[in-house]
């Protein structure tokens, strides 16, 4: 019995116990050995011309459940004595990265494990292994043993063929753990599928057919059932995203993002890149057809599968892609500086870059179609408006300038959807701002007495109906050096939109404010009402619909519930209704009070605010629809 070199049993240990998180890496961590040592094998044959073809290579995976082995073989390079004292006797010996460097001036090097720590992850699930090695070329076959941490020994034995076996002795179940299905062929399936099904050789595991009768036995009735093993090739081998954009077709990307998403849906749209310079890697993203129903809800993770020449590495890398555009579906396949147990990424300025460019080619494609296919893009922007607009809000504006070419909004003049640079573009001479309204639906804003007062100026107002959408425009704060305004800002930039009060008037406008002094933060006359009695406007930063979006917050936060708009109310001064003021002014100022109290409801009632005591309200209507 040999020992481990270094201080093997404290080092073997943290390999078992701390650097995987779960025990079915094991199953990644071999296939990736055996690619390696065939891969190896390959590229010598490429230089030495020794008869051998990529097609002559397999892995193949068989257990035997009486036994409790498992067995994964490859016909690669395999070891020599030496090689397997030096390559399983110490850990963090990596042959692979020796390999790799030895040719690192040759092309389509895709070494996949250089750590030297991935084998020893079979110790998580196996009890004692067992590693049959013959060298290419040599008549020679040994047998490498161990049990764990108390070390190895290594004997002459015989092998047919060049290459590997790992023999796994699966240890017992426990309460907690169930071993045992590592044997079992769908669990076996399951996991290539999952983290080996892009190695580009076949792996293949032996799957039982249906029992079939073999004789019949005359004297007893009975029929003698027999079942044949056969090899079955698990893995696609070559993915999709590696070959030709021009040798793919729709129904294939399609049947890809379904089989990759569990969605029965076809995708709305596919990115495929493929870039080569400072950074290579390959991408394949695709916007599904409606977004996920969970989207907002802590429980949504995004993220791209991440995969490292063609083995998957993380499930849902988040760093991969922005908040904003989350909603993606895809992967990125590339080769990184990963951790030691390839579970996850280092951070480094790679991936950032990656990132970065993916970013940027998601931003162009989709401004592409903004401006070549408006129809379609409005599609997309119906499903996924939202989400861009709560990516201009997040992290205090500081993606604006990244997607304000991508929202939208629904223009009144124009009677369609428009960007902010269609907006600009059909602007006046004379207009100063970019108009919007706010509410909960666009029959609303139209409906709105401040609409119609900014819409018989002249100008255009865009609809803003979800509640985002006002916040994230604070932080885009002005388009092309045009600032936006809400329609019920108290100062819209619109001459002669309110009046000054005339010493006549004077008098009136202050007893209604003091008769409003709880409700409202001052009173005014306009003229740009059109046939509206009154309406609500606002001074300060807080408009009508944000204090709408605060109270409805929960109850449990008080700072949200006491954020209040500085309300004005305007009031017709052209309108009928005030020369009933002036009169009841003059008359009774008892019923200019409750006058007063209707129509601030009415303003009220317009915008979606809530009326505290409608009882009230509806005897004072009541009461003066009887007169």
């Amino acid at each position: 019995m040999k020992s481990f070199k270094t201080e093997s049993k404290r080092i073997l240990d943290l390999m078992i116990n701390s650097i995987y998180t779960h025990k079915e890496i094991f199953l990644r961590e071999l296939i990736s050995n055996c690619s390696d040592a065939i891969d190896k094998l390959y590229y010598k044959s490429l230089s030495e011309n020794i008869g051998l073809n990529r097609g002559d290579f397999d892995i193949k995976i068989y257990a035997d459940k009486d036994k409790k082995t498992l067995t994964i073989s490859d016909n690669g390079i395999g070891m020599t004595e030496e090689e397997l004292e030096n390559n399983l006797g110490t850990i963090a010996k990596s042959g692979s990265l020796a390999f790799k460097n030895e040719n690192e001036k040759k092309e389509d090097i895709d070494i996949i494990g250089q750590f030297g720590v991935g084998f020893y992850s079979v110790f998580m699930v196996a009890d004692k292994v067992e590693v049959v090695s013959k060298a290419y070329g040599s008549d020679k076959a040994y047998v490498w043993s161990s049990n764990g941490s108390e070390g190895f020994e290594i004997k002459e034995t015989e092998k047919e063929g060049h290459g590997t076996d790992i023999i796994m002795h699966i240890k017992e179940d426990t309460n907690d753990d169930k071993y045992s299905e590592f044997l079992s062929y769908y669990k076996q399936r399951e996991l290539i599928k999952k983290y080996s099904d892009y190695i580009h050789y076949p792996i293949k595991i032996e799957a039982e057919t249906p029992a079939v009768p073999k004789e019949i036995d005359e004297n007893s009735d009975t029929i003698k059932m027999a079942t044949t093993i056969e090899w079955e090739t698990i893995n696609s081998m070559i993915p999709l995203w590696r070959k030709n954009k021009n040798e793919i077709t729709e129904d294939e990307y399609k049947e890809f993002y379904k089989d990759l998403t569990y969605d029965y849906l076809d995708p709305f749209m596919h990115m495929h890149y493929s870039v080569e310079g400072a950074i290579d890697y390959k991408a394949l993203i695709y916007v599904p057809k409606r977004c996920p129903e969970a989207y907002f809800s802590k429980y949504f993770e995004r993220g791209l599968k991440l995969y490292s020449n063609g083995v998957l590495i993380m499930d849902k890398c988040k760093d991969l892609i922005p908040e904003y555009f989350g909603f993606m579906q895809g992967l990125v396949d590339c080769e990184l500086s990963l951790n030691i147990s390839r579970e996850t990424v280092q951070h480094d300025r790679q991936l950032q870059r990656i990132a970065s460019n993916i970013e940027k080619q998601i931003r162009r494609e989709l401004q592409d179609m903004c401006d070549n296919d408006r129809e379609r893009y409005i599609e997309f922007y119906k499903t996924y408006g939202l989400q861009l607009k709560v990516g201009v809000y997040n992290n205090w504006g500081m993606d604006k300038d990244k997607l304000q070419d991508l929202i939208m909004f629904y223009s009144i003049k124009q009677d369609k959807y428009i960007t902010f640079k269609d907006y600009v573009e059909a602007m006046a001479e004379d207009q100063k701002y970019i108009y919007y309204g706010t509410g909960s639906s666009i029959l609303s804003i139209k409906k709105m007495p401040q609409t119609e007062k900014v819409l018989n100026s002249g100008y255009d107002v865009l609809c803003m109906t979800e509640n985002v959408d006002e916040f994230a425009i604070k932080y885009v704060a002005s388009y092309k050096e045009k600032e936006f305004k809400n329609v019920t800002d108290g100062d819209t930039g619109i001459e002669n939109a309110t009046e000054e009060v005339t010493d006549e008037d004077k008098p009136i406008v202050d007893f209604i404010k003091e008769t409003l002094a709880t409700e409202v933060f001052d009173v005014r006359l306009s003229k740009k009402l059109g046939d509206h009695p009154v309406c609500l406007t606002t001074e300060g930063e807080v408009s009508l619909e944000m204090e709408k979006v605060f109270r409805a917050i929960p109850e449990g936060d008080p700072n949200a519930q006491n954020v209040r708009a500085k309300k004005v109310l305007e009031i017709n001064s052209e309108h009928k209704i005030y020369n009933k003021i002036k009169g009841l002014f003059e008359n009774n100022k008892d019923e200019l009070k409750e006058i007063a109290e209707v129509l601030l409801c009415e303003a009220k009632l317009i915008e979606g605010l809530p009326v505290e005591d409608m009882a009230r309200f509806v005897s004072l209507v009541t009461k003066y629809m009887a007169e």
